[in-house]
């Protein structure tokens, strides 16, 4: 008999001071009553790196399958995972303007992740009404000018 998965919110956000520049990401997983943050830094990087890696980390924080709910604030991400990365694996990651996918080692590392649970996709409005996004926002941005890694209970 199998169980049912455990329900799992991921929200995420990324930062860069100038672009490129010094980033940082952070993702804040629910489950239940339970939530931790993450965060970490990048010293030389991209807005959408940080996007994708918050992304990437909350993921990797799972050890089981699990059904996820990732929050995000970046059509970017939330675009490319859902609409466009089947379309870049068709065509040898190339674009439809065949060019290369930019980003495409976090973008592979991603769809790997994502393949490991059964994940829906939100976009929030950034720096809005999301008390969870907001505060992903300020720890990204601390980890973009403190070039730091926490993590909290």
């Amino acid at each position: 008999m199998s169980h049912p998965l455990k329900k799992v919110q991921i929200i995420t956000d990324g930062s860069c001071i100038g672009n490129p520049g010094p980033g940082g990401w952070a993702c804040i997983l629910r489950h239940g009553d339970h939530v931790k943050e993450m965060s970490g830094a990048t010293p030389a990087t991209t807005n959408n790196r940080m996007e994708l890696n918050a992304a990437i980390q909350g993921l990797l924080a799972l050890k089981v399958r699990c059904e996820v709910e990732i929050v995000t604030d970046s059509e970017y991400v939330k675009g490319g995972i859902t609409q466009w990365i089947e379309g870049w694996k068709r065509n040898g990651w190339l674009t439809k303007a065949r060019k290369p996918v930019v980003n495409r080692d976090l973008w592979e590392m991603l769809d790997a992740l994502v393949a490991k649970h059964n994940t829906t996709w939100t976009w929030t409005k950034g720096h809005a009404s999301h008390s969870d996004n907001n505060r992903c926002d300020e720890l990204a941005q601390f980890a973009a000018r403190n070039q730091r890694k926490v993590h909290y209970p």
